[in-house]
């Protein structure tokens, strides 16, 4: 369910309630039962949340959400409001989903957002949902992928100052950023994506004439390696050129050396029905790809268009054979 304070209840109770997701997938929300009831309450929504224990236990019908309901929020938790209570909360959400899908018991996590300052100020020390995931997941490295109508985007380094993302940078995270991401696209259905890899001076450098030869010394070796194992990467490729590219579909998949060289231009051409998913996980995890609009939460206006995307590539991706199964 995310921080209980932001849009993840608004924007779950209205995506389970839009007819193409139980039409896609069986969902059941791990969260709190009395939050979504507020939630539904704001546009008068009509629906019936009920408490299961299990996902095992839900039954599925018109108007109803399931809820494996944990209970931490306070009654009278303020909407919009930094709160250590639903920082500790929202974590437990994603402790509770990662174990349900390690058990099998369920076939993807759809995550509502969380907010990092109260996830801290609860005492849980993590970037956010994609570190907290691989630590609860047992995974050392995993990737960010951004997935809009019109250009996807996995990143190299994420949530890392700028310095230190150039500084973190180096042919073997690059090429295996890359291979996760091609790997992703074929579970999603792309037997073949062809991957545009961003530089990270301006113009790519331009032959060294901008920067200290970064893509020379840190992409160009693992582009060499992955085109000598048949993936289709190209570049290095200077960022802007490379999403306008995508953006008329030269490529199907782009790779940002870091946060903002990919955030900004997703956040341009789709935000709202982006999706955030974290591929290198034993798991399929998917997201909003918008923040907890404190500004907005408690009012009715936060828009559920990118929940209901993130739900139907969950669904997609949870069904779809991984790209070593027979077929």
């Amino acid at each position: 369910m995310g921080d209980g304070a932001g849009v993840g209840p608004e924007v779950i109770v209205a995506a389970l309630l839009d007819p193409g997701v139980p039409a896609r997938c069986r969902p059941v929300v791990v969260g709190d039962a009395a939050r979504l009831r507020q939630a539904a309450g704001i546009p008068g929504l009509d629906c019936e949340i009920v408490p299961v224990p299990h996902p095992r236990a839900a039954e599925f019908a018109p108007g109803r959400i399931n809820v494996v309901d944990l209970g931490l929020l306070p009654g009278g938790l303020p909407w919009g409001t930094l709160s250590a209570e639903a920082g500790h909360a929202a974590h437990e959400y994603v402790r509770r989903a990662a174990e349900l899908a390690l058990a099998g018991d369920v076939h993807g996590i759809c995550t509502a957002p969380l907010n990092k300052e109260a996830l801290h100020a609860a005492g849980h020390l993590y970037p956010g949902h994609t570190e907290l995931l691989a630590h609860l997941t047992g995974v050392e490295e995993v990737s960010m992928m951004l997935s809009t109508e019109k250009v996807k985007v996995i990143h190299v380094t994420t949530h890392i100052g700028l310095i230190d993302a150039v500084h973190r940078i180096e042919p073997g995270l690059v090429e295996r950023t890359v291979r996760r991401g091609h790997d992703a696209m074929v579970r999603a259905g792309n037997p073949a994506p062809v991957i545009g890899v961003c530089g990270i001076n301006p113009h790519a450098g331009e032959n060294g004439l901008f920067g200290y030869g970064e893509e020379a010394e840190k992409i160009v070796p693992a582009l060499e390696k992955l085109r000598g194992n048949g993936v289709d990467a190209r570049g290095p490729l200077p960022a802007d050129t490379a999403f306008f590219l995508a953006s008329r579909g030269d490529f199907d998949l782009i790779v940002a050396m870091y946060h903002d060289q990919g955030h900004g231009p997703v956040k341009v051409l789709g935000i709202e029905a982006g999706v955030n998913l974290t591929v290198g996980l034993p798991v399929i995890r998917t997201s909003v790809d918008h923040g907890t609009a404190f500004d907005i939460a408690g009012t009715g206006r936060a828009e559920a268009g990118s929940m209901v995307e993130a739900l139907r590539q969950a669904a997609e991706m949870s069904t779809a054979p991984s790209p070593d199964a027979p077929s």
